[in-house]
């Protein structure tokens, strides 16, 4: 199961999140979690992945 999430949404769950380009590239990871919210991403467009 794949979870999509922005940038100050609830965490579901703790672990490492993909930091996702609009381009769907991979840039980075941040360790998050359960019920922190997502934190801020260097650019427009990107979201938070977990498998």
């Amino acid at each position: 199961m794949e979870n999509k999430l922005t940038s100050g949404k609830i965490a579901p769950k703790t672990g490492e999140y993909n930091i996702v380009s609009s381009k769907g590239k991979v840039v980075g990871t941040v360790r998050v979690k359960k019920g922190d919210r997502m934190p801020p991403t260097r650019h427009s467009g990107s979201h938070f992945e977990i498998d």
